[in-house]
């Protein structure tokens, strides 16, 4: 599986002892399509984007379902829309945040973690009183501190595809398997937050401490109480050095 167009140089090399054992997984046949095909987000380009993160600087696995199946949001990592820019507006939040349904309540959600909005209320109108003064102004700075603190964001299914999404995503599982094993035998104390059925539903055979939640894209993700008190002592809003990456994105 060497001489494929997919873009491998994204990947960092501390993944040797985790990457090639688990991309061996996947049945040829599926791959060779995917090579074939251009049919599918998010591009042989960003696919393995996620890996640009060193293997021995993971400390969380952040687990979505799939990509965003809008070309100019799939980037490669869960949850990161790459449409998004500037994150707040003077009436609250940016008008691309409040069009990006789980992007938005992801944002609610963290806002609530910092006590600066009151869950009863987050909308535009509370939002638009906060000052912002301390936390990132853009959505790279946001997921850069996601991959400071040692998130790696990854999807259940790599592959978005206009066929079938339960083909891709049972094409991906015996890659998540051994990836997940192997991570979990490298990085003992990495810590698992699931979110979406999909990700609920992966079989993790190696004991691990696990945060299971809806979906952020179910409006009851915002005053999830387990997650919202897994993400208060990360402060994630508040701005921080830049964090670089093997490679640009």
């Amino acid at each position: 599986m060497t001489n494929n167009p997919f873009n491998l140089h994204v990947i960092h090399p501390t993944w040797q002892s985790c990457f090639p054992q688990a991309l061996s997984q996947i049945d040829p046949h599926y791959f060779t399509a995917l090579q074939t095909s251009s049919d599918w987000l998010p591009g042989p380009q960003k696919i393995f984007r996620a890996f640009s993160l060193p293997l021995n600087q993971v400390n969380y696995i952040l687990l979505g379902e799939s990509p965003y199946p809008r070309a100019e949001s799939a980037n490669g990592y869960a949850f990161w829309d790459a449409s998004i820019h500037e994150l707040w507006s003077s009436t609250g939040l940016n008008k691309s945040v409040n069009r990006a349904t789980s992007f938005r309540h992801i944002l609610k959600m963290l806002l609530i973690a910092e006590d600066v909005l009151n869950q009863r209320q987050p909308n535009q109108e509370n939002i638009a009183k906060i000052n912002k003064q301390s936390f990132v102004q853009t959505n790279q700075e946001l997921f850069n501190n996601f991959l400071q603190q040692g998130f790696l964001l990854l999807n259940a299914t790599l592959v978005l595809s206009f066929g079938s999404k339960t083909k891709d995503a049972k094409a991906w599982q015996p890659f998540l398997q051994s990836l997940l094993t192997c991570i979990v035998k490298e990085r003992p104390h990495v810590k698992f937050i699931l979110f979406g059925q999909i990700a609920n539903d992966i079989n993790i055979p190696i004991p691990v401490e696990k945060i299971h939640a809806e979906h952020p894209y179910n409006h009851s993700f915002v005053t999830n109480n387990t997650v919202r008190a897994f993400f208060k002592p990360l402060h994630l809003l508040k701005t921080r050095i830049p964090f670089k990456l093997r490679a640009s994105y």
